[in-house]
């Protein structure tokens, strides 16, 4: 946590709070309500400006790792791969019918 404090406030791309956010978002995203899909963004229903883009989030994570020392990275990681899990496998109740 001192490792990412510590990143947000000398990153010119982050401001205080963004990366329990972005994680926030991701989290919401993958473990929401039948891992929607969030398609409205190609039909034009865009609801990412309120709450924002849980995939930029996730993108903002993957910056975060890189700047990260490799033990902090490492245990972010362990963190960030249950919910990767969760979006690779949007369905784990249909894998064993496979």
């Amino acid at each position: 946590m001192a490792e990412i404090a510590r990143l947000e406030y000398t990153r010119n791309y982050l401001q205080p709070g963004d990366v329990i956010l972005a994680l926030d978002r991701w989290k919401q995203y993958v473990r929401g309500p039948r891992r929607r899909l969030w398609d409205e963004c190609e039909w034009g229903r865009v609801h990412w400006y309120c709450c924002g883009n849980p995939l930029e989030g996730r993108a903002l994570l993957d910056r975060v790792l890189l700047a990260m020392t490799l033990r902090s990275a490492r245990e972010l990681r362990a963190v960030l791969a249950t919910y990767d899990a969760l979006w690779i496998t949007p369905y784990p109740y249909l894998a064993d019918r496979v």
